[in-house]
């Protein structure tokens, strides 16, 4: 198993399994796939639709319109899927890796944006060699969207010692507390955690304070159980969000 060492804004490291090109290769299969079948089944519709001669007129019409629709679609799909799927597609998730940035926390809007841009120079201009390559030569096995974007893509099947890391998974079965966590962000919970293993009383008693004051909770746990709950929910919430 290959691993990339993601360094947070706080210093703290933590160990993430690379995506493997394979895995990456299949994905965008996935994806591309997924238009071809979409533009197969328009011009069977269009096909099948009044006489022959109206057949032929309407899957001319129908696949004008529905190749524009599909270069359109295809054009913006992934910085579409990013956004909006925390930095999958749909073959992303199904191969279960997503795009992260290099602090581990979830990339910005900029960032995806970023690596949506030098997709013309990573796949369309290089025939997609300057992406495989990136890939092969890079340290975090990056293309080149990534490298100008701060980006690059892991598996979520399962992160390295648990213990030793902010996002511990939690039980399935697990009821949040605190469901104004979704306000906090990958960074909140690499501080709180950082935090906690400090152990430091007057640190344990600002950051919970600070959080109450964020979120506008109020919480009748002492400082660490306060902090350590917000983690736990953060976690649970996040994880829910990625099935």
């Amino acid at each position: 198993m290959e691993t990339i060492k993601i360094t947070t804004s706080q210093n703290i490291e933590i160990d993430y399994e690379v995506a493997g090109l394979g895995e990456r290769i299949v994905a965008r299969l996935i994806d591309f796939g997924i238009f071809i079948l979409i533009l197969i089944a328009g011009g069977i519709i269009a096909a099948l639709s009044g006489s022959v001669m109206e057949r032929i007129r309407i899957f001319g019409y129908a696949f004008v319109g529905l190749y524009i629709a599909w270069l359109v679609s295809l054009v913006f799909y992934d910085l579409v899927c990013e956004v909006f799927l925390n930095g999958q597609s749909v073959g992303k998730r199904i191969m279960k890796i997503k795009v992260i940035s290099l602090d581990g926390a979830r990339a910005s809007l900029g960032q995806y944006i970023i690596r949506w841009l030098f997709r013309i120079v990573d796949f369309l201009i290089t025939f997609q060699l300057a992406a495989l390559i990136a890939v092969i030569v890079t340290k975090n096995k990056q293309r080149i969207g990534d490298l100008a974007a701060g980006t690059t893509l892991v598996s979520t099947k399962s992160r390295t010692n648990v213990n030793q890391i902010a996002f511990a998974p939690v039980l399935p079965d697990y009821v949040p507390v605190f469901k104004e966590v979704n306000q906090l962000t990958d960074r909140d919970i690499v501080l709180i955690h950082e935090v906690i293993q400090n152990n430091n009383p007057v640190l344990i008693h600002n950051m919970a304070n600070q959080i109450k004051t964020h979120l506008s909770v109020v919480s009748s746990f002492d400082d660490l159980r306060f902090l350590q709950t917000i983690m736990h929910d953060y976690n649970f919430i996040m994880a829910k969000m990625e099935l």
